[in-house]
C-alpha cells in the first residue's frame, strides 16, 4: 500500500482526524505495517506494552484470561485503536488481542505514540473519550453479569 493511501486510512480514524497530513505521513512512516492472518495473536494479556495498534482492515477480538478460560470481552473493527491503555499507564497488557479474520494494522511505537500525544492535545482528548467509553460500557456489562447472578441465587 502507498503512503498516501495509509495516510487517507489513518485520517478515518478518529484518534488521528484532526492531524494534519504531513504529520499522520510521518506516523506511517515510522510505523510498522503489520498483517494477521484469524487466530493470530497480536499481543497476549500480561505482555509488555511496547506500542498501540490501528486496526486498517479485518477484526481483531479482544479475550480477558479467567479461571474457566478466555473470555471474549469486545470485537475491534476497522479504524479501531487497541494497545494504548498498558502504554498510558505503563504496565502489561491487559488482555489478549486476537485477529478474528484476516487483518491489517498499523503497529505505532510507544515513543512515537506518546510524542503524538504531547503533540496533539486533540488527540489526546479523544483517547479519553475512548477510554471513558470503553470503561462506561464495561461499568453496564458488569452491572448486568452482577444482576444476572443475584436472580440465580
Amino acid at each position: 500500500m502507498l503512503l498516501k493511501d495509509e495516510v487517507a486510512m489513518l485520517q478515518r480514524v478518529p484518534l488521528f482526524s484532526a492531524i494534519e497530513p504531513t504529520k499522520l505521513k510521518l506516523l506511517a512512516f515510522t510505523s510498522d505495517r503489520v498483517s494477521y492472518s484469524a487466530g493470530q495473536i497480536l499481543f497476549r494479556q500480561g505482555d509488555e506494552g511496547d506500542a498501540a495498534y490501528v486496526i486498517l482492515s479485518g477484526r481483531a477480538d479482544i479475550l480477558v484470561d479467567s479461571d474457566s478460560g478466555p473470555i471474549k470481552v469486545a470485537e475491534l473493527e476497522p479504524n479501531s485503536i487497541v494497545g494504548e491503555i498498558a502504554i498510558l499507564c505503563n504496565s502489561s497488557r491487559t488482555a489478549t488481542v486476537r485477529a478474528a479474520s484476516s487483518l491489517e494494522a498499523l503497529r505505532i511505537r510507544k515513543d512515537h505514540f506518546l510524542r503524538l500525544m504531547r503533540e496533539f492535545p486533540e488527540m489526546t482528548i479523544e483517547i479519553l473519550r475512548v477510554l471513558a467509553d470503553r470503561l462506561s460500557h464495561t461499568t453496564a456489562d458488569l452491572i448486568d453479569a452482577r444482576s444476572a447472578k443475584e436472580r440465580m441465587t
